[in-house]
């Protein structure tokens, strides 16, 4: 299984912190959305071989890549 976790700074994004709870779609368990408020940074730690669609959801609310992609193999 693999573990990826994006995270995003949103103080120069085109949305809101509010904008991105209002419209969170689900997402297939264990994989979760998190944010920092404080730091203003959003992401997802996702779980699986591929990417939860929604991911592209995030990336075009936020208008720009994630600023942070780690990936890792768990055992």
């Amino acid at each position: 299984m693999i573990l990826r976790i994006l995270i995003w700074n949103v103080v120069d994004s085109q949305t809101t912190f509010d904008e991105l709870r209002e419209s969170l779609p689900e997402l297939e368990s264990p994989s979760e959305w998190v944010w920092n408020a404080a730091t203003e940074r959003f992401g997802v730690i996702a779980f699986g071989e591929e990417l939860p669609e929604a991911l592209g959801w995030a990336q075009d609310l936020i208008g720009d890549d994630p600023d942070v992609y780690e990936e890792f193999d768990v055992v």
